[in-house]
């Protein structure tokens, strides 16, 4: 394989790194034990997230054994965020959701071979601890001086929200997990975001004071930008999520189907595990022929395969066929159409008018008048099926799961129609 630096350098994954030589001979020497952590603030992770896991898997396949850290302890307290204070979740909401993230980081990371990967929860070696041994232990290695030049920790002492001693000591603890995975583990390396970069080095510098011998590095990945200006990850309806009931397989999908031509390139480097000479290809496809998508349908669907599973997304590829004429609807079963038709305008109707009515009302048309042209002029359709007359009146035999109409104006103009008191 490529020097596993040299790849993580041409897919744009290391922005920062504490010394990126050794690090590069640390690899050639390996096998090297590494880890990233993962705090469990919310139920499911998210799409930043999932840059970290599958930057773990190159790793992994490059012949180095990863650590998967879900932070039952960190993750009662959460690092701190730039602008306000965390709310602290209970602990046993906290467990709860480290068992939700160890289920998603597991199927994606392999557990076989010898540089299986191994699970690990900071709170093992923090619930016994005692204050005291804490502070002699761990917090005589810090000093406030540097704690306080962190970024994220500057950034807040100087906003109207200050930070309180809770958060503030949270790049000790992280620190701590780093020695204590290079104790139990022989860990040498952790890798995170280059927002966490005040966070990754407290724990090289704490190995450092602890283990004068010990040779350790940290890895920051860049955070992803949108060309639009837009935060990556997000939507108009929120943050992507992992978890299929927070972020459904059709929206995960859409999502990557969406991407802008000017954004596919880095995304196929950053995400997918495709060959350079793959990804060439695809970006040589949206160069000539953007309007096949080319790059962004072989994303979507890897990534949505890679997460939700090849069923779900072979479902998910019927749906978005069927919606646009090239399938059937009636085939598609009732969460993925339920999933597919939250994407569109819709509304919802206590019974079935004349589809110029549902038209106008669904707002693919701007007024009923409007709606009888589209109809005349053959361009509206229901379930796929050519509107004949203007004053035409869907029957309930025709919704779809007994709730559902899909109305379409031309080729693509999409919205849908629930029925909830038939």
């Amino acid at each position: 394989m490529t020097d596993i630096v040299d790849e993580l350098k041409w897919r744009g994954l290391i922005a920062l790194s504490t010394d990126e030589d050794a690090l590069r001979k640390a690899f050639a020497d390996g096998p090297v034990t590494f880890y990233c952590g993962f705090d469990p603030t919310a139920p499911s992770l998210h799409l930043g997230n999932l840059v970290q896991i599958l930057t773990m898997r190159r790793i992994q396949n490059a012949g180095h054994r990863p650590l998967g850290l879900v932070g039952g302890a960190t993750g009662l307290i959460g690092d701190p965020k730039p602008t306000a204070e965390r709310t602290l979740n209970a602990p046993e909401t906290v467990g709860q959701w480290v068992e939700r993230l160890r289920a998603q980081i597991q199927p994606l990371l392999d557990f076989e071979g010898p540089n299986a990967a191994v699970m690990v929860n900071n709170l093992d070696w923090t619930q016994g601890m005692s204050a005291i041994e804490f502070l002699r232990d761990i917090g005589k290695h810090f000093r406030v001086n540097k704690m306080i030049a962190k970024e994220a920790v500057s950034r807040r002492l100087n906003s109207d929200a200050g930070i309180s001693y809770t958060e503030f000591s949270y790049q000790i603890l992280q620190g701590m997990d780093f020695l204590e995975l290079y104790r139990r583990y022989g860990c040498t390396l952790q890798t995170g975001g280059s927002d966490q970069w005040g966070n990754l080095t407290s724990g090289t510098d704490l190995i450092h004071r602890t283990e004068p011998d010990a040779v350790v590095h940290a890895l920051g990945t860049p955070l992803i930008t949108k060309a639009d200006g837009t935060k990556f990850g997000k939507t108009e309806s929120g943050t992507v999520w992992l978890d299929a009931e927070m972020t459904t397989p059709y929206a995960f999908y859409q999502f990557w189907l969406n991407a802008d031509d000017r954004d596919v390139s880095k995304f196929l480097r950053i995400f997918s595990f495709k060959s350079r000479e793959e990804i060439a290809e695809l970006e040589r496809l949206t160069e000539e022929r953007p309007q096949a998508r080319a790059a962004q349908r072989a994303l979507a669907e890897e990534l949505t395969t890679l997460v939700h599973g090849a069923d779900q997304t072979a479902a998910v590829v019927a749906a978005s066929k069927a919606l646009f004429g090239q399938g059937e609807l009636s085939e598609l079963d009732e969460a993925t159409l339920a999933a597919a038709l939250s994407e569109l305008p819709h509304i919802q109707v206590a019974e079935l008018g004349p589809v110029v009515d549902l038209f106008a009302e669904v707002g693919l048309v701007a007024s009923k008048s409007a709606a009888r042209r589209t109809v005349k002029e053959g361009g509206a359709y229901v379930n796929n099926v050519k509107v004949a007359t203007e004053d035409a009146v869907p029957d309930a035999g025709e919704l779809l799961h007994g709730r559902w109409l899909v109305l379409r104006r031309g080729k693509k103009n999409l919205a849908a129609v629930e029925v909830t008191g038939a």
